[in-house]
């Protein structure tokens, strides 16, 4: 009986399932406040349900950037520099010319805090494709989409992700179904089904292109 106790104290085997102190878990190595938390049983629980979320988010994040590729150019809000520019507050018409010397009504704006005031919420898009032309989005434009919208109107341009695909399209409920609509005739309206995987990322709340030459 000694020689076996002696054994198993050699092996460093542990009593009743506890953690042994100084033991390693997850990548770091356990004291014994860290081996007492784990040997609640809610505690360990509850350690464990978190280190798997963290996981499953990680990997969705994962897919979402390979998915968002096909759609066009990614840029985080959060990354893009601060830039300021001279906003004249005077009234440009499209008839006769102004004279522009009222260097005294011009102030500096803050153009990313203009066109996106939470930039924790949005990011930017560059746009592969020609599917949302008649609603003023080119090939090459760049969006600012608002990811916190999550529930556009028909009116508004959404980000779309259907069966892990990323498209930019209306959502319209027609027939007692959503489908996804295109702003080109070239294109075909897309119906979303029951058993398809479906979720908005976001709406656009501004375009930003180059004028036409």
């Amino acid at each position: 009986m000694k020689q076996k106790k002696a054994e198993h104290k050699q092996r460093g085997e542990r009593k009743n399932g506890s953690v042994r102190r100084g033991s390693k878990i997850f990548g770091f190595r356990a004291d014994k406040e860290m081996t007492d938390f784990l040997n609640q049983l809610d505690n360990k629980t509850a350690f464990i349900r978190k280190s798997l979320r963290e996981q499953m988010i990680l990997a969705q994040e994962e897919r979402a950037d390979r998915a968002f590729a096909a759609l066009g150019e990614v840029i985080p809000a959060q990354r893009v520099k601060p830039l300021q520019l001279p906003y004249l507050r005077i009234k440009v018409v499209a008839g006769f010319p102004i004279p522009l010397d009222n260097d005294e009504l011009a102030q500096d704006i803050e153009v990313l805090g203009m066109l996106c005031p939470h930039p924790e919420d949005c990011y930017l898009i560059r746009v592969h494709g020609h599917s949302m032309v008649e609603a003023g989005v080119s090939d090459g434009d760049l969006l600012i989409v608002d990811k916190s919208q999550r529930s556009p109107t028909e009116r508004q341009i959404a980000v779309c992700e259907l069966n892990g695909e990323y498209t930019l399209k209306r959502v319209v409920k027609k027939e007692g179904k959503y489908w996804l609509i295109p702003a080109n005739p070239e294109y075909p309206e897309i119906p979303v089904e029951e058993e398809d995987d479906f979720s908005v990322w976001g709406v656009v709340t501004y375009i930003i292109h180059k004028p036409l030459c």
